[in-house]
């Protein structure tokens, strides 16, 4: 066995070193331990009918709080709060080994991730109801995706800053595709609602996304796992582990191929086109020379090669029929290698992250009018340096942390043409650069057992220089500007960012929590640009206000949250279209945007887990112009951001191995542009999975979109008049098999 890794290290791994990786070491040995008592918790629950005391057990109580903790406060490492009557502890969700997220953050443990089938970002929205999804290709294809946090979208394209900061092995990553792993080897994922900027090293002025994949151990260990479903929809899961130097050195590596056939009829060709298949690998190397020092390096690779998206007419008679003679394409890389250090000293600890990224993209995206859109380079290079220091794990009541944080950041857009039918072609060309550099620190501490205050404050300041062309394309292929060209053009942004927060057991099995943050996005120069007047605009500023309960009864068999947000910006960063739906400025305008959310999580009998949770949000611009076209969109609702979404699912497990759930996922009106023309009224999606348990494999049947629900995901008015419209997946069935030895 030995040799196999050896051997596998050396002709497997350093091939994944050269491309480049990820890195981190985020699960301690309390979150491990943790781990194994949710999944003694979801898969033995006969156990727990038979050993009641089990249940009130202090540190079962924490896992199960753990796990679907929904409220809001801002602490790095809260301890254990120590309780009288049934014992619930209810801590922070760790975000890495060195700090945890707020109260407000909602965790999803390894087995949920393995249930759910939680491989691609909105496969969260199942879970969580304050996170939502929208793809502009509903199949991974993940240009300008639209990531909903409490009623704010996230247009991940050509914008300065993410609203919502994602990580991956605590690296944060840019934009497009996040991360396409397996669900054996997602370990959990933790999503934080409220702005972020004094406990990690990227400031993120709509919250935090953590995907936490499982990490290197001395234990070996391979699991291997294969489904086929409809439309020759197929994947193929593997990851091995095992001990190089028995506990110094440990290596990880695990991959996951899925492809799939089109399904999309195209009159003019007579052919089905829509084919996906896509390839992820990661690699881990953790070395421990002593108990004070972990150190990680990390390799993660995504690679796609998509065919034709399923784009539409917006009302056309039939999804999945388009009459095109150009087929659409989506090609994309993405590769990562990051070293994390960690040491242990006396009365402190220190992390140090180092990440490189790199991601290249070409696409073309055809309209049923034989307009198209193309680039056939796109790049992005990110550089980030975070370092950390804080105080000891043995600290109670007063905590502390301090950290720096650098990141470059260099966006290159190479030959993006449209072609509208009977109108000159145009083109651009574009490099946008930024540095950002910050300094952030955060205090803990309890001036009494129940209370726990907390305040952060973070500085940071960017730079951002840009160099664009925007060009008509003549018919002897000649260029004639649209505009003077921009050459080097600069603007730096600079703020200070505090947040405030408590958190108070107000009885035994009862904790309410209070979150004042500011948000912050720098401003930046707009790529789009026609003319000099639009080419700059101003920095995003928010202030978050979150209040809300968390509480656990009946020793553990029911647990509960409750929270209301409100968030007040200025200066919005708004992607505008053009009357021919043609992306055009950046502008800034004010918003407000207000909500609520809840969870419950019911065990009303052995092996039978009741899940619910719902969220409400209303979003809306207060003073709004569209420069572009002119049209006053004030009082209109932020598009990709459903007015309401529930999930509700029934979960049953035997002792003697069967399985079996069923989930309904609901969406509320939600509309799709700025004018609010473009809508999907509301819909509910039915998903189900059935299946036998072993000890070391599992076999299953499931079924997505059981009812074959028709429902967009996307509505532009690109081209004109037809517009555009992307629908969701049709019903997808299949079968899963996966082993572990």
């Amino acid at each position: 066995m030995k040799q196999f890794f050896y051997t596998l290290f050396i002709s497997v791994f350093c091939f994944v070193l050269a491309q480049p990786s990820v890195a981190q070491e985020n699960l301690t040995e309390k979150q491990i331990d943790l781990d194994k008592k949710e999944n003694l918790v979801s898969k033995n629950t006969e156990k727990l009918t038979s050993n009641t005391s089990q249940l009130n057990n202090n540190k079962v109580q924490a896992a199960l709080t753990e796990m679907f903790a929904n409220s809001d406060s801002n602490f790095f490492n809260l301890g254990l709060i120590p309780s009288s009557d049934i014992e619930p502890t209810v801590t922070a969700q760790k975000l890495t080994q060195e700090q945890e997220l707020p109260l407000s953050s909602t965790a999803i443990s390894d087995e949920e991730v393995r249930e759910f089938l939680i491989n691609y970002l909105e496969e969260i929205a199942k879970k969580i109801a304050k996170y939502n999804y929208s793809p502009k290709y509903e199949r991974g294809n993940e240009l300008s995706n639209y990531i909903i946090m409490q009623g704010l979208n996230n247009p991940k394209f050509l914008t300065p800053q993410d609203r919502v900061a994602f990580y991956i092995d605590d690296i944060p990553v840019d934009y497009n595709n996040l991360f396409l792993l397996s669900s054996p080897e997602l370990d959990r994922v933790q999503v934080l609602g409220t702005p972020q900027s004094s406990i990690i090293g990227k400031n993120s002025s709509g919250g935090v996304v953590n995907a936490i994949p499982r990490q290197a151990n001395s234990e070996p260990e391979v699991i291997v796992g294969a489904s086929y479903g409809k439309y020759n929809s197929r994947e193929l899961q593997f990851s091995l582990n095992d001990a190089l130097v028995e506990d110094k050195l440990a290596l990880r590596i695990a991959g996951v191929y899925k492809g799939q056939n089109g399904f999309i009829e195209n009159i003019a060709t007579d052919e089905k086109i829509g084919e996906r298949a896509r390839f992820a690998a990661r690699g881990q190397l953790l070395w421990t020379p002593t108990s004070d020092w972990k150190i990680s390096f990390n390799s993660y690779n995504t690679f796609i090669d998509d065919g034709h998206p399923a784009f539409n007419k917006l009302n056309p008679s039939e999804p999945f029929e388009v009459d095109i003679n150009t087929e659409g394409y989506n090609k994309y890389s993405t590769n990562t290698q990051a070293l994390k250090v960690g040491y242990k000293g006396k009365g402190f600890r220190a992390t140090s992250i180092t990440a490189r990224r790199f991601s290249q993209q070409a696409f073309l995206l055809p309209g049923t009018t034989g307009a198209t859109q193309t680039i056939d380079d796109l790049t992005l290079k990110l550089w980030t340096q975070e370092l950390r220091f804080q105080s000891p794990e043995s600290a109670k009541n007063f905590q502390w942390l301090l950290g720096a944080y650098y990141e470059y950041q260099d966006y290159i857009v190479d030959d993006a043409r449209v072609d509208l039918p009977g109108m000159p072609k145009v083109r651009r060309f574009g490099e946008d650069s930024r540095q950002t550099y910050a300094v952030f620190g955060q205090l803990d501490y309890k001036p009494i057992e129940p209370l726990t205050l907390s305040a952060g404050l973070r500085y940071e300041s960017s730079n951002a220089s840009l160099d664009s062309t925007y060009d008509l394309v003549n018919p002897d292929g000649s260029l004639s500007p649209i505009r003077s060209d921009i050459e080097d053009a600069k603007v730096s942004d600079e703020e200070l960012i505090p947040s405030f927060s408590l958190k108070y057991q107000l009885s035994p099995n009862i904790i309410g929590y209070a979150n004042i943050a500011k948000g912050y996005r720098p401003g930046g120069l707009n790529y789009g640009a026609d003319i000099e007047d639009t080419l700059q605009f101003a920095e995003e500023k928010a202030w978050s206000y979150v209040v809300g309960l968390q509480s656990i009864w009946l020793n553990g068999y029911l647990i509960a949250g409750l929270s209301f947000f409100h968030k007040d910006i200025n200066d919005y960063q708004v992607l505008q279209f053009d009357q021919n739906g043609i992306l055009g400025d950046i502008n800034n305008i004010d918003l407000k945007a207000t909500g609520v959310q809840f969870q419950l999580i019911a065990k009303p009998t052995p092996g039978l887990d009741l899940i619910a949770s719902a969220g409400y949000a209303n979003s809306k611009y207060e003073n709004y112009i569209n420069t572009e076209t002119g049209i006053d969109l004030s009082g209109n609702r932020v598009p990709f951001l459903p007015e309401f979404t529930y999930n509700l699912a029934a979960q049953y497990r035997t002792s003697g191995g069967l399985y079996a759930r069923a989930e309904l996922r609901g969406y509320g009106l939600t509309y799709f542009d700025d004018d609010n023309t473009i809508k999907q009224e509301p819909y509910a999606l039915v998903n189900a999975r059935i299946g036998y348990e072993a000890e070391k494999y599992g076999i299953y049947l499931y079924a997505n979109n059981l009812f074959d629900t028709r429902y967009l995901t996307s509505g532009y008015i690109f081209p004109v008049p037809d517009g555009t419209a992307e629908f969701g997946n049709p019903a997808m069935y299949g079968i899963q098999i996966k082993a572990k030895f």
